[in-house]
């Protein structure tokens, strides 16, 4: 067996060596910019999760700010109805002159509960609601319908749709 000597070789070609030193040249090209793509690629992530942070940031401070004022307008109006009681308690002389006061009062804090989205629950001749009422005794009666509203011991309230507090009742049952 006879090794192949340069006489062996085709005159025009590239030898062996060459086409290796080729290949590692475009290999290392290659990886040259594939690093490349993978450190933009890191700063690109980088950089986007440092915008997740700030707006996490962000997004924790307002909901903070939120919960801090959200009852604002609400105390704005309130003052108002304490102002009123005040003044009414100074000039408190009759009988009748309070009573005015008082009923004045009372618009002026229904006004703010309404401007703020709170609505009184009076459900009295209704038909019981337990997601709206609580029944705190049941009446035989002739005269409602069985599961009705009879008396309402205590008003309830709901904010915006949401209940507060459940009016407390007392339902009619059959005699």
């Amino acid at each position: 067996m006879s090794m192949p000597n340069e006489q062996d070789r085709p005159a025009n070609g590239p030898g062996v060596e060459g086409t290796a030193e080729a290949g590692a040249v475009d290999l290392q090209a290659a990886l040259a910019a594939a690093e490349a793509r993978a450190l933009e690629s890191r700063d690109l992530y980088m950089r986007a999760l440092a915008e997740m942070e700030n707006i996490r940031k962000r997004a924790a401070r307002d909901v903070e700010q939120a919960h801090k004022y959200a009852v604002d307008r609400f105390a704005n109006d309130l003052i108002g109805v304490k102002d009123s009681l005040e003044l009414g308690l100074l000039a408190a002389g009759d009988a009748q002159t309070l009573r005015a006061g008082t009923e004045a009062t009372l618009k002026q804090l229904t006004n703010a509960f309404e401007k703020n989205g709170l609505t009184e629950i009076d459900p009295l001749g209704q038909q019981f609601d337990p997601q709206q009422h609580e029944a705190m005794a049941m009446q035989p009666s002739a005269e409602h319908v069985p599961d009705s509203v009879t008396q309402v011991v205590q008003k309830g309230y709901a904010l915006n749709g949401r209940l507060l507090r459940p009016a407390r009742v007392i339902v009619a049952k059959a005699p």
